[in-house]
């Protein structure tokens, strides 16, 4: 039987909420049935947090490293000797450290094969600065650490919607520079590979927002659209990529159209992430995509306001932990069937002897008309009808 699939979960800051959802997410028998959980930070931190939370049912072993954890039980793996002095509430430089060496040894143990996804608590972005660490995020050292020249992309999900970023964590008064053919583009090639290996679409249908209001009203306010979106989405449309677009943020969301879409690319961080967050509730989860690894997250961050009290919903953690062991298992599946397609066989009879695949199709052989008064009624010529474009679904200013 293969083993259970490895979860690495880091314990972010510690003087947020991280701990607590994760236990909290952990405390079901059924989890260590599913996975083999693997936090990395520090068993007396954990334990510290089991307690006053008064979650009985988990038994944290101690782990030296992430590859000697056993299957069956929620293991913590130490990443330091001393454990840094716990603030509830309040970010130091110390849990910022401590977040940063957690980030370390578990994208160490992913490389090594000691776990097989990455779950990771939220950081205080602020405190993780160092002269070791200049990454505005998890999204970005990651990129660098495991990308191996490929391209991060931040997809926002829950099981309806799944939304993607052109940009992700810039100044507002940055996107626009940021917004070219060139990364719409990516952000649409990406985007459209991950709905197929990640979650599991053949063909998806993906929405792409525009930049500026109304859609740039025909150029009167901004050229974006014109000059760098359309172009971008009529060539993926040419290449066969169900792309439409672009649409007005406000109506798109606002009237539903959301739904008629498998993914959607936003153009910068809060016109994708404020509707999603809005839509998701705590359900929500953060993924990574791009990359050869699995990496989600809670769509929350730190929490600092409620941390350490006992009353943070681990619901989001919860959902990243199942949402990684789902997508490793899609994109396994995806690859497998990727490196060995089936050939394809066409449903016209060949000749004799002979077994055709879908290049070697022979014309058919064309029958004769039927005469008059042969007794035979003629079929009647078929017509087909244009396939209904999703352009025509485009969505409606709802402002003056």
């Amino acid at each position: 039987m293969a083993r259970p699939i490895r979860v690495g979960i880091t314990h972010g800051d510690i003087n947020g909420v991280g701990y607590e959802v994760t236990l909290k997410a952990l405390a079901h028998e059924s989890v260590t049935e599913l996975c083999t959980p693997v936090i990395f930070g520090y068993h007396s931190l954990a334990e510290k947090c089991r307690k006053q939370l008064g979650l009985e049912e988990i038994r944290l072993n101690k782990a030296t490293d992430a590859g000697s954890a056993p299957d069956g039980r929620v293991s913590v793996v130490e990443i330091g000797a001393e454990v840094p002095e716990l603030t509830p509430g309040e970010p130091t430089a110390a849990s910022g450290e401590a977040a940063v060496a957690a980030l370390k040894a578990a994208v160490a143990a992913l490389k090594a094969g000691d776990i097989d996804v990455l779950v990771t608590a939220p950081i205080s972005k602020e405190a993780v600065q160092s002269d070791k660490f200049r990454f505005p995020g998890h999204t970005e050292y990651l990129e660098a650490a495991l990308g191996d020249g490929s391209k991060a992309r931040m997809i926002l999900f829950d099981d309806n919607v799944r939304v993607a970023l052109v940009s992700t964590h810039l100044p507002v008064s940055k996107v626009a520079e940021a917004v070219t053919k060139e990364s719409v583009d990516a952000a649409i090639d990406s985007l459209n590979l991950s709905l197929r290996q990640d979650f599991g679409f053949e063909r998806p249908k993906i929405a792409v927002l525009s930049l500026n209001p109304h859609a740039g009203d025909g150029g009167v306010l901004g050229t974006e659209e014109k000059e760098i979106i359309e172009p971008a989405i009529a060539e993926f449309r040419e290449k066969g990529v169900l792309a439409f677009g672009p649409f007005a943020a406000d109506g798109f969301f606002g009237l539903g159209d959301y739904r008629k879409f498998d993914g959607i690319v936003a153009m910068y961080h809060d016109q994708g992430l404020a509707p999603f967050k809005t839509i998701a509730g705590e359900r929500g989860v953060n993924f990574t995509a791009g990359l050869p690894y699995v990496r989600t997250s809670p769509d929350h961050g730190t929490a600092f306001g409620i941390a350490w009290k006992g009353v943070a919903d681990e619901t989001s953690m919860r959902e990243a932990i199942y949402k990684a062991i789902d997508i490793f298992r899609r994109r396994e599946s995806f690859l497998a069937a990727s490196a060995n397609p089936l050939r394809k066989y066409t449903t016209d009879k060949p000749d004799k002897g002979e077994r055709q695949s879908l290049g070697e199709r022979q014309p058919k052989k064309e029958k004769p008309s039927p005469s008059k008064g042969d007794g035979v009624k003629a079929r009647p010529e078929t017509r087909q009808e244009p396939e209904e474009d999703s352009d025509n679904t485009s969505t409606q200013n709802t402002e003056s």
